[in-house]
């Protein structure tokens, strides 16, 4: 069984507590990355990778509101939290350079 299936399962089993605890995390990460940005200027390019963190963190909160099946909350949590961690650790070393 792979690493997925087990996360998938024990999501769906507890799946209110582990939406509720995934909005928290997905919009603390997404605070975060919208900050790093931000420190970096107010330009177009910030402007455009602030849109994209917002919608891609939005979007969690949007499937979890929306009730749809905890597959596709699950992937939206694992997306959420891959981008803004990207974009997080990018300008995290950019910052220390």
């Amino acid at each position: 069984m792979s690493v997925y299936q087990k996360v998938y399962g024990e999501f769906k089993e507890m799946y209110y507590g582990s939406a509720a605890i995934g909005i928290i995390a997905s919009s603390c990460l997404g605070a975060i990355a919208a900050m790093f940005i931000l420190m970096t200027g107010h330009g177009v390019w910030q402007m455009l990778q602030l849109f994209l963190v917002v919608m891609i963190s939005m979007g969690y909160n949007t499937a979890v509101l929306a009730c749809l099946p905890a597959k596709q909350v699950l992937n939206s949590l694992i997306g959420s939290v891959s981008v803004n961690l990207l974009f997080i650790l990018y300008y995290g070393i950019m910052m220390m350079l």
